[in-house]
């Protein structure tokens, strides 16, 4: 199956250096190029409206084309891509674009994207919710729960009496007095860095060794090859929990957040009383962070094709998927559930 992707670009200076300023933000997944582009502009097919000059909620749920937006790290897209193969196989055309988180609020709000399957709240939050509570964004709901964004060390380091930051500073030269992080203004690299300039576990004469995500993996995997102590960024879903024996330190200052953090399924206003075939279908999508490991393994790790994996995903995993599609119907009126199973069984 192929699914299209828009080739339009117009954006503005202004909202591209914006946009590129956000992509700094690590949010859970590893990274790739960001494509900034504008969200696809309505079109006839998407305003279909009757004699009175409304919408038509039945009519509008016949169209076919969906504009799905992603962010440009590897759980996403490959997330995205095994939407696009369920949805294709219901009938739906599939658009499928990664912008900066800016462009997709403002697509959401303008009704121009359609959903948006990555609102992760441990980085996002505040811009998240502040769209969601004025209302130029719907939060369909969660699809992925208790999601990491820690410290964390390999597991001998763990089971030597490392289980807690408050554990760091007593051990303190066998790290070197140094923190791995990610990229200068990432949000965790802030974190510790304030934590340093305010002597907060003892890390008063710490440093941080800043670098972007793949520099950071190599340099924990060649600590952990030769089994020296390190203390990193890690983050799940993501491929190094598959590659790495590793485990998250407590946190009890609660420095980086008390709360387990989510990833929300968020939509454009309205959405629901349009399409309400295709907001049940992304309503009734969850996942296990297992899962989600497995795709960014795939895609990140092994570098596998995404459109290749989703349908080798979706056809090994015809149960879960059945879940998302119960009560659905296809393009064409027909059952969501016994078309998964023609297609995959």
């Amino acid at each position: 199956m192929r699914y299209r992707q828009n080739k339009k670009s117009k954006i503005g200076i202004l909202l591209l250096i914006v946009a590129m300023v956000s992509t700094m933000a690590l949010a859970g997944c590893s990274d790739e190029e960001t494509t900034v582009e504008e969200p696809p502009a309505e079109t006839d097919e998407m305003a279909v409206t009757d004699e009175n000059g409304t919408q038509n909620a039945e009519e509008i749920e016949i169209q076919e084309e969906i504009n799905l937006a992603m962010v440009s790290w590897t759980c996403s897209t490959q997330k995205n891509y095994i939407h696009a193969e369920v949805l294709q196989t219901l009938g739906y055309d599939v658009n499928l674009q990664s912008y900066a988180l800016p462009v997709i609020l403002e697509g959401l709000s303008d009704g121009q994207i359609d959903v948006f399957a990555d609102a992760w709240w441990v980085t996002w939050g505040t811009p998240l919710q502040e769209a969601v509570e004025e209302g130029r964004v719907i939060h369909l709901d969660t699809h992925l729960e208790n999601v990491n964004y820690a410290p964390a060390v390999p597991v001998y380091v763990y089971e030597a009496g490392v289980t807690s930051l408050a554990d760091l500073a007593e051990h303190a030269d066998a790290f070197d007095h140094t923190y791995y992080g990610l990229e200068p203004g990432n949000d965790g690299n802030d974190i510790m860095l304030d934590a340093f300039a305010n002597n907060i576990y003892g890390l008063g004469d710490w440093e941080m060794l800043e670098s972007n995500e793949a520099a950071m993996i190599t340099e924990v995997g060649l600590a952990i090859e030769n089994e020296e102590w390190v203390v990193f960024s890690g983050w799940e879903p993501h491929y190094m929990n598959v590659i790495f024996d590793m485990e998250y330190l407590d946190d009890p200052e609660g420095i980086w957040g008390e709360e387990a953090e989510f990833v929300a399924t968020l939509s454009r206003p309205g959405l629901e009383e349009e399409r309400p075939n295709f907001a049940r279908y992304m309503k009734q999508f969850k996942i296990e962070i297992e899962d989600v490991n497995e795709w960014v393994y795939a895609f990140g790790y092994e570098e596998r094709d995404p459109e290749e994996y989703a349908a080798e995903w979706v056809s090994e995993n015809v149960d879960i998927v059945l879940t998302w599609v119960d009560g659905v119907k296809t393009v064409d009126g027909r059952d969501a559930s016994e078309a998964i199973k023609d297609a995959y069984q």
